[in-house]
């Protein structure tokens, strides 16, 4: 009787490791990844030349805008939704209240600022905000001016903000400067 001599079956794993290659550089290249949301902002720089930066503001021109633990958003302590956030800051910022800006629109309140160039917008919220909340009413004020902006764009050089060359866009900034200070109040227990 013959005996047959069994041999164990193996496969053949030395391309297997090209294959798990090829699969990972293929999931790595067809996989899209998610951006975080954030807020673009240029951060200041020091001091300008020439400017005094520990001068202190005007109580008439600095808005208070204020958001709690409760995710309340208060404007000067009243209690606003967001949707007027918006309207209030272009109300503050060109109020005109010394009467000396030309091309400012306002009611020239005693309660709201002097002057666009003097108007700051001061942002403080509670260490248990959340962060969309945040976004948002930073989007309302951005809204408000990009608004003020658009508007002085259209009075001064007939054209839209994305018409504008960079001298004339710096001339719009300049008009309607966006200065927020934000303050985060930190909770003691």
């Amino acid at each position: 009787m013959k005996s047959f001599r069994r041999h164990s079956a193996t496969v053949n794993a030395g391309s297997m490791a090209d294959i798990a290659f090829l699969l990972l550089i293929f999931f790595l290249v067809t996989t899209t990844i998610s951006a975080d949301k954030g807020i673009l902002r240029k951060l200041p720089g020091e001091c300008p030349p020439n400017t005094n930066c520990t001068d202190k503001v005007a109580e008439r021109n600095l808005l208070r805008i204020a958001i709690n633990s409760n995710q309340e958003i208060m404007i000067e302590n009243d209690i606003v939704p967001i949707d007027e956030i918006q309207s209030k800051v272009i109300a503050f910022a060109d109020n005109n209240g010394k009467s000396n800006c030309d091309y400012c629109d306002g009611e020239q309140s005693a309660n709201l600022s002097d002057h666009p160039k003097d108007a700051v917008i001061s942002l403080s919220h509670d260490a248990l905000t959340k962060y969309q909340l945040f976004v948002s009413v930073q989007d309302e004020i951005t809204k408000a001016y990009y608004d003020l902006r658009a508007r002085y764009a259209k009075q001064k050089f007939n054209k839209t903000p994305d018409q504008l060359t960079e001298a004339e866009l710096d001339i719009v900034k300049k008009a309607y400067p966006f200065v927020v200070s934000e303050i985060m109040v930190k909770r003691t227990n």
